[in-house]
């Protein structure tokens, strides 16, 4: 019966925030933030899920102007915690297939984030080019999930590289952001699902690199992000 009226307002919500989103976005079409206000939005509807969600951000964060953020992607539930961190300035890059999606795919177009072809590679690569001219010309920062796709308890998937490729080109850093495991952890019909973290770790400065750099920063963003969601696991267990 929790799991029933949980989704019922969650449709509820989901109708109120696109309805509002399009219209924020006609009048804040210049906008930076339409990404942020959103996120805003969405963040307290962890607590429908009976989801508590921490929060650190480094303070190093706050002085880099403009990044590649990068996530762990591993179910529904990111959209509730990484909403918790997203920072001003800042669009999410994902499938171009999205924006058919009812609600969510209309409001991911509409607050101005960026859509790639992920199946056509040259496309991919053509798209990423694009974004870094955007990036320079607006100043925004952009986030990625460089998995690809949600996880679903599979544990951590190979990462992409063109969040690599992206922030190397426009000379920003890259700033991972890690959630703790949440697979199966929300069970509609139980009142209580625990808590969760969300780490905005210190940036990965890329000043003087360059593309035969990028499987070993791949290779150390893995490893610092995997190190990072252990421990956001093992603080959680003594909760």
């Amino acid at each position: 019966m929790i799991a029933f009226f949980r989704l019922v307002i969650l449709f509820f919500l989901i109708v109120v925030v696109t309805t509002g989103g399009l219209i924020m976005s006609l009048f804040l079409a210049r906008s930076k933030d339409r990404v942020y206000y959103i996120a805003k939005a969405f963040a307290p509807v962890s607590k429908l899920f009976g989801l508590t969600v921490y929060k650190h951000v480094s303070y190093k964060v706050y002085d880099v102007p403009q990044a590649v953020y990068i996530g762990n992607h591993q179910n529904n539930f990111d959209l509730f915690t990484f909403s918790h961190v997203v920072p001003h300035g800042t669009v999410t890059v994902g499938k171009s297939t999205l924006k058919w999606l009812p609600f969510f795919g209309w409001l991911y177009w509409a607050t101005g984030n960026f859509l790639i072809h992920r199946n056509d590679r040259d496309k991919a690569i053509a798209t990423i080019a694009q974004i870094v001219e955007r990036m320079r010309e607006t100043g925004l920062s952009i986030w990625m999930f460089p998995e690809g796709t949600r996880s679903r308890g599979r544990g951590w998937l190979p990462f992409k590289r063109g969040a690599f490729h992206a922030a190397i080109q426009a000379g920003v850093p890259i700033i991972p952001v890690v959630c703790s495991s949440t697979h199966n952890q929300v069970k509609l019909n139980c009142l209580n699902n625990g808590y969760a973290k969300v780490e905005v770790m210190d940036p990965i400065f890329t000043e003087g690199l360059t593309e035969k750099d990028i499987p070993e920063l791949v290779r150390h963003c893995e490893e610092l992000m995997k190190a990072k969601q252990e421990a956001l696991d093992q603080e959680l267990a003594l909760l």
